[in-house]
């Protein structure tokens, strides 16, 4: 799948579109044919591939590609299998009463700390710096293109909960400074870690459990009928940033980085505080209270944020371990693919 789509891509609009005559019926067979599409290393980078025809910077591809109806249908298609299968995996954990105040306590109780091992503790105390990259670039799908996958969604709430995104991402955004942007305060950890700060320059390197969970992202903020999974998703990923990202700042200036590479980390112990707030009372709870059909959704929302991105940190975790990499193709010590 992902080798036809980037094939059709570079040969241009206007030479690859009769070439793409066969994708749908290709679609349904790598569809059929995967066990698991979160695990699905091919369709996981097609989706991917086929998301960043929306947002732009992704492949080098003519901007007449975004709606094609070839491309448009096997996105659909795999969006529609991929829903599917975090349905079938990830359970709607027990609802609350349908008010801003209930949801929000519910959703903080769904996300509290709990004890044990975690891939952020171990970047605090015992990685090495070649782990710490390696984790910066599994990070990296998401983050260098942070908040843009739920500003899709502006427009799919209504008013308290626009308002309530709309001020998270203000600050996601660095509050009308470019240097500031949180994508932006990434990159400068990556190139100081001696990283490439291009995006999906490691595509290659990253599982697809990692890509799900920005696909996954995407997904949610770009269907309206998935407007209570985006706003209950990106509640819990605000509820569980502050604490990981201290740990991580504590690794990053234990293996004796500055102020360059911490500054990301340190950003979100800050922020996220806030944000949680925001996003638990007037994000989801907002919307369950101007939409109560949309409460099994939101919940259900920051289940699949708890539960996709612990595997991911999960299967680094064990990896680390081992010592072995936690990437598909490993990295080298000055950031190359070895």
């Amino acid at each position: 799948m992902g080798e036809a789509i980037l094939t059709a891509l570079g040969r241009g609009i206007r030479e690859a579109g009769e070439s793409l005559g066969d994708l749908e019926r290709m679609t349904h067979d790598a569809i059929t044919r995967s066990d698991d599409i979160i695990r699905d290393d091919d369709l996981q980078v097609a989706l991917l591939v086929l998301h960043g025809l929306h947002y732009g910077g992704v492949v080098d591809a003519d901007d007449a590609w975004e709606w094609h109806p070839s491309l448009v249908a096997s996105r659909v298609a795999i969006e529609r299998a991929f829903e599917a299968e975090l349905r079938r995996q990830v359970p709607v954990p027990d609802l609350p009463n349908p008010s801003a105040a209930d949801v929000a306590a519910a959703l903080f109780e769904l996300t509290k700390p709990t004890p044990g091992p975690s891939a952020s503790r171990y970047l605090a105390r015992k990685a090495t710096e070649e782990q710490l990259k390696e984790y910066v670039v599994l990070r990296s799908v998401y983050t260098l293109k942070e908040a843009d996958a739920q500003t899709w969604g502006i427009p799919r709430l209504p008013r308290r909960a626009k308002a309530a995104l709309m001020e998270i991402q203000t600050d996601e955004y660095g509050d009308g400074d470019p240097e500031r942007m949180h994508s932006a305060i990434f990159a400068r950890a990556m190139r100081g870690l001696g990283l490439d700060d291009g995006y999906a320059a490691y595509l290659d390197s990253v599982p697809a459990v990692t890509i799900a969970s920005f696909t996954m992202m995407t997904m949610f903020g770009l269907n309206r009928s998935l407007r209570g999974a985006m706003a209950g998703h990106f509640s819990a990923y605000e509820m569980t940033s502050s604490i990981p990202n201290r740990f991580i700042a504590q690794g990053v200036r234990r293996l004796g980085f500055g102020d360059d590479v911490a500054w990301y980390f340190d950003e979100h112990v800050e922020a996220d505080a806030v944000h949680e707030q925001i996003a638990g009372r007037d994000l989801a709870g907002g919307l369950v209270e101007a939409e109560p059909s949309l409460l099994a959704d939101v919940m259900w929302g920051a289940n699949t944020s708890l539960t996709v991105d612990g595997w991911g940190s999960d299967e680094a975790l064990e990896h680390w371990e081992a010592g072995r990499s936690a990437l598909r193709v490993p990295l080298d010590m000055t950031g190359g693919i070895r």
